[in-house]
Parts: structure tokens; C-alpha cells; sequence
């Protein structure tokens, strides 16, 4: 085998940094694992990663939610503790949101304030693995944000999952009638667009899961992290259309997730809306009642029962500053889709580099159009699995994640497009020259 001469960093290194940090299987690494390695090799020979590991906004934080918590803060509100139920302020600002850009008609009441969507969605499958008994089982539709399969490992729920690459289109009726006819499965998952792939599921893929979550009676999780960042179409008019596809048009059995991590660049603050339907909000559920008495009403227990276990409330000045960026968007003084647009830029220059030194991307299609450029993108290389190329461009100092983490049947790993500076696209096209040279292809796109 011909010697990897242009690798910048060698297996033992790699190796004895790995088992430092107590990881066993660098090829199945988590984000946090994956970062931890990247920093640990930098911090140990000085030599930078291009860095396309976790996904942290990339771009300067919402001014207009900087100032609201301030003067929060200069108004003493750290002195109190937040509402469970969140601010009427940011629960009014959310419900208005949704409508300008969802147009979806949502009460205030079912306008939740969470310690960021991860604190929502453990919360949500809590209250979903809960209400029905016989119904514990999560279907993720994949790939997907591995951390959510996490929480329910901690829970102690079960999960089932497909890849959904060959179940495009009306073919996905079928494949999800096969889980939810067993009578298991309590809530479907998803991201949209997705992490790690950055497709987008169309309306009628939106409509089929919603038809079918009515007809089984499960409950629809929605991750819109990346909110309005299908760059294809200009989303980000408030009160016009075209708007944000959601399943919430098709079925009342939703929870939708809204962050200000990456529409307004707030990740530090840990700040986001958890949206349940009025209908579900309201509904009576036996089991419910049972477990944490009084009347079982599904949108009660989650925010007094279970939310406030998690966090106590969300903080309370970040709610004035996330409501604060909420009233202005909608009013239309802050263009937060304008501000996110940078990610498919640099997506798009990203792509390129590694179509030229002989990449492919993994997730290219939805349905008859090619892929947004955005946040996210997949790629693989020929001969290479997901966990070998994961592996080989830790090598040549590039940090990603396997897809195969992700709950991807496809080979190949996910790019982030979040910390690419421009500097840094020149360092990656480098390494990825190397990378090709080393490994025999010549990019021919």
C-alpha cells in the first residue's frame, strides 16, 4: 500500500490522543467526542483543524436580543424566578411568529420557552412515551441529530428508525404505515431542513406524515432548528407567502421546535420556543392524569410536570431578549433569513473544493431539485466507508462526523458549514488536494 506521505497527522498520534480522552471507537466518536479530539491534536502540535465538526452558529449574535437582555438584567429581573409556563411577552411574540412565518394560528398558551430544543425535545419525548400505554417507541426519520437518540437512552425508551434516502415521495406512505400499524410508536421525529443531510421534506411527503400521525394517533416532533434556511425559496417575508413547510398544515398532533440558536446566532444563551398545537395542548389524557394527577391535559403536564423538573423555567432575561428578536422579525425590522443566507455561501464554495479533489455529496436531491446550500451538506468518497473516511481526514486535519452516527445507511460523513471563514476554504481545498493525491483520484467535477 503506497504511504500516506501528506498526512499532517500519523495514526499513533491520532490513536494515543483517542484513547486519552477515553475514546474507544474514534470512527463511531459523538460531536462532543469529535471536537474534544480536534482540539486536543491542535492544543498538542500547534497545527489548526478545518473544522466542520459541530455545528456552532458562525455568525455575530442578534443584537437586538443583546440589548433586550440587558436591560433585563439593568431592570433586575435576575432577581425573580422565570414563570414555568415562560414571559406573556416571548409566549405572545412566538404565537405571532408562527403565524407570520408558519402561518399556522397557534395560542400563546401552547408557546412553551425552553432551555434551547434539546431541553424541548426530552421533554416532549417524556410527555409522548407517557400518555398512551403500550405506546413508548420513538420513530426517527433519519438521518437525524444524534443526540435525540441519546436522550431516549437516557430515558429508557425505545426507538425504531429508517433511512429515509430510498423513501422519498409517495413511497414514504408505505415504509411509515410498516412501523405505525404495530401500534408502538408513540411520535415520528425529524429536522427540516435535516441534520446532517440539509434535505427538505416537501409538502407532500409533510402530508402523508401528517395524514398518517392522524390516522395512528401518534404525535409529529419537528425540529426547525435551521428555520427558514431552505435558500431555494425566500421564506423569510412575514405574513407572505411562500412559507416555511411545516407538517403542522396536515394534523393537530404536533410539537414544533423553534431555536434561537441558529435563526438569530443566540446559541450561547441556550434560548428556544417548544410549540404545541391548541388541540393537543388541550387533550385529556387518562395516563397522564393517573401518573401526575389533576385532569391529565397534555400541555399542563408538560410545562408544570415535566419541563419544570428538567430546568425550573427557562432563563428568565434570555426570554426578554428572545421575544424581543421574535417582535422584530415579525415586524419586519430584523431580516434574520438575509443574516443566515452567509451559511449557503459558504456551503456553496465548500462543495465545490470538494467536488473538485474527487467528493460526491451523499443527500444531493430532493425529489427533482438539487439540494440547498446551507448549514449543512454530506459527502463521501469513493472506495471509502463513513467510518474510514471519518477516520482518514482527521489525518489530513479536517474534523467531521461519520454519517453513520446519524442513523444513514449512505457512506460518508457531515459537513458544517458554520466556522468556514474564508481562509479556512483555502486550507480545506489544500488538505483535500492532498487527500486525493494520496488516495489516487483526480477530481473530474
Amino acid at each position: 500500500m503506497q504511504e500516506k506521505m501528506a498526512r499532517i497527522f500519523n495514526e499513533d498520534l491520532v490513536a494515543g490522543v483517542a484513547a486519552e480522552l477515553g475514546i474507544t471507537d474514534l470512527a463511531s466518536a459523538t460531536i462532543g467526542q469529535a471536537v474534544l479530539d480536534a482540539m486536543s491534536l491542535q492544543q498538542r502540535t500547534g497545527t489548526g483543524f478545518v473544522r466542520m465538526d459541530q455545528g456552532v452558529p458562525g455568525l455575530e449574535p442578534s443584537i437586538v436580543g443583546r440589548r433586550a437582555e440587558q436591560q433585563a438584567l439593568k431592570d433586575n429581573i435576575a432577581a425573580i424566578y422565570p414563570p414555568a409556563e415562560g414571559i406573556a411577552e416571548l409566549k405572545n411574540e412566538s404565537s405571532r411568529f408562527v403565524k407570520a412565518f408558519l402561518n399556522l394560528e397557534v395560542s400563546p398558551a401552547g408557546c412553551i420557552p425552553v432551555t434551547g430544543s434539546v431541553t424541548g425535545s426530552f421533554g416532549a419525548f417524556v410527555m409522548c412515551c407517557q400518555c398512551t400505554p403500550g405506546r413508548d417507541t420513538v420513530l426517527f426519520i433519519d438521518p437525524g441529530f444524534p443526540i435525540q437518540k441519546s436522550q431516549l437512552r437516557v430515558l429508557g425508551y425505545p426507538w425504531e428508525s429508517f433511512d429515509i434516502y430510498e423513501y422519498r415521495g409517495e413511497r414514504l406512505r408505505a415504509k411509515l404505515e410498516e412501523y405505525l400499524s404495530t401500534g408502538r410508536i408513540s411520535s415520528i421525529i425529524y429536522s427540516n431542513p435535516n441534520n446532517p443531510a440539509w434535505i427538505c421534506l416537501a409538502e407532500p411527503e409533510l402530508r402523508i406524515i401528517g395524514e398518517l400521525a392522524t390516522k395512528y394517533d401518534v404525535i409529529v416532533l419537528e425540529d426547525l432548528a435551521y428555520f427558514a434556511m431552505d435558500f431555494r425559496r425566500d421564506l423569510g417575508r412575514p405574513f407572505r407567502p411562500p412559507y416555511q413547510a411545516t407538517v403542522a398544515r396536515y394534523t393537530d398532533n404536533y410539537i414544533l421546535f423553534l431555536s434561537a440558536s441558529k435563526i438569530f446566532s443566540y446559541a450561547g444563551q441556550r434560548s428556544a420556543v417548544t410549540v404545541v398545537s391548541d388541540r393537543l395542548y388541550a387533550r385529556r389524557f387518562p395516563a397522564l392524569a393517573e401518573r401526575y394527577g389533576g385532569l391529565g391535559e397534555f400541555g399542563n403536564v408538560m410545562t408544570n410536570a415535566v419541563l419544570y423538573m428538567i430546568t425550573s423555567g427557562s432563563t428568565h432575561s434570555t426570554q426578554f431578549g428572545l421575544a424581543a428578536m421574535l417582535r422584530e422579525a415579525v415586524d419586519g425590522r430584523l431580516d434574520f433569513r438575509a443574516h443566515t443566507s452567509e451559511y449557503a455561501r459558504r456551503a456553496g464554495l465548500m462543495k465545490q473544493a470538494f467536488l473538485r479533489n474527487g467528493f460526491h455529496i451523499v443527500y444531493d436531491r430532493d425529489l427533482d431539485e438539487e439540494i440547498s446550500d446551507g448549514f449543512f451538506f454530506s459527502v463521501g468518497y469513493p472506495g471509502l466507508s463513513s467510518r474510514e473516511l471519518m477516520v482518514e481526514l482527521i489525518y489530513y486535519g479536517i474534523s467531521s462526523i461519520s454519517l453513520h452516527t446519524t442513523g444513514s445507511l449512505r457512506q460518508g460523513i457531515r459537513a458544517c458549514s458554520s466556522r468556514m471563514t474564508d481562509d479556512q476554504l483555502a486550507l480545506l481545498d489544500e488538505r483535500l488536494q492532498a487527500f486525493n493525491e494520496d488516495h489516487g483520484r483526480r477530481g473530474g467535477n
